[in-house]
């Protein structure tokens, strides 16, 4: 008889303090998170992680293919209370209503998510897919937006632009064991550290009862596209972004991996000549992965205390 596979327990609040050492965060001890559900109309729960006690200053809406502890670092960076919500079809969040990246939608639910977890929030802060999911929010939604940030993300993007993405989302439907998934992981972020890269996978994947590993948001499958217009259907963003009427900021990695370039940044000056852009330097298109300390620093001053 084989053995039974080698299962990985898993408790989401019990490795901040890895996030803390590994970029050089004071750490005195477990942070305040909690995780709280916020049930729509029609019977489906969003999921969010709450930090800390006090009023939620920022709300932080992670890529396609992600989740809300993709934030862990910059949280405990910042040291602020905040709401980071798992999209629908994401984390542990049900799916939307029309598919997990229909925008008009996932914005609509959110804001039902931010009118009851963090209504006064200073910022909306949006990566990737969670980026265009909050120039929606802003625009259909002004009176819960004060400020918006935008994390390596504009509506230029396009589908060869993301092709990379695109390829490591669209991998396999499983994968046979943990040393499966993470070698596939590691050739995706190859200046990523291999223990970030082992608890990314463990918030965003889920282990079988046979051993195998299969990504959470692959629960929706069907519906998954790249971070790009695709996904963008039934709005223009730039003309929602143009009427964008609070202070905006965008920034952006420097990195190959980026999946914005001089021109998206061009026409976001165009559109928005208030707009303030930030470039990190040692950072991808996941610039909270790669260099989170400096995006806390740009978040902290963008905000202000």
């Amino acid at each position: 008889m084989s053995e039974a596979p080698g299962r990985y327990p898993y408790d989401e609040f019990s490795m901040f303090h890895e996030n803390a050492e590994e970029f050089g965060i004071p750490y005195s001890g477990p942070p305040i998170v909690s995780r709280r559900s916020v049930t729509m109309d029609d019977g489906r729960q969003l999921s969010a992680l709450v930090w800390g006690e006090r009023p939620a200053e920022l709300v932080l809406l992670h890529g396609g293919a992600q989740n809300a502890h993709t934030w862990d670092t910059v949280a405990l960076a910042l040291g602020r209370p905040l709401v980071a919500i798992d999209l629908p079809g994401h984390g542990h969040s049900d799916a939307g209503r029309h598919g997990s990246r229909n925008l008009a939608d996932n914005a609509d639910d959110l804001a039902r998510v931010m009118t009851e977890l963090a209504p006064q929030a200073e910022a909306l802060v949006g990566m990737s897919l969670g980026g265009m999911t909050a120039i929606v929010l802003t625009d259909r939604h002004p009176e819960l937006v004060r400020k918006l940030v935008l994390v390596d993300v504009t509506p230029g993007v396009t589908a060869e632009k993301a092709k990379a993405i695109t390829a490591f989302v669209r991998g396999p439907d499983s994968f046979p064991d943990f040393e499966a998934i993470l070698a596939r992981t590691v050739e995706h972020n190859p200046t990523r550290s291999v223990s970030s890269l082992r608890r990314g996978i463990l918030h965003n994947a889920q282990q079988r009862d046979d051993g195998s590993w299969v990504w959470r948001h692959a629960r929706h499958r069907a519906e998954e596209v790249p971070d790009a217009p695709e996904g963008a259907r039934y709005v223009d963003l730039w003309e929602a972004l143009a009427r964008v009427r609070v202070p905006i900021m965008l920034v952006r990695g420097m990195r190959p991996q980026s999946v914005v370039d001089d021109g998206d940044e061009e026409e976001l000056r165009r559109r928005c000549p208030d707009a303030r852009v930030e470039h990190v330097e040692d950072a991808g298109h996941s610039v909270q992965g790669d260099d989170p300390v400096t995006l806390a620093r740009l978040l902290d001053d963008f905000v202000g205390r």
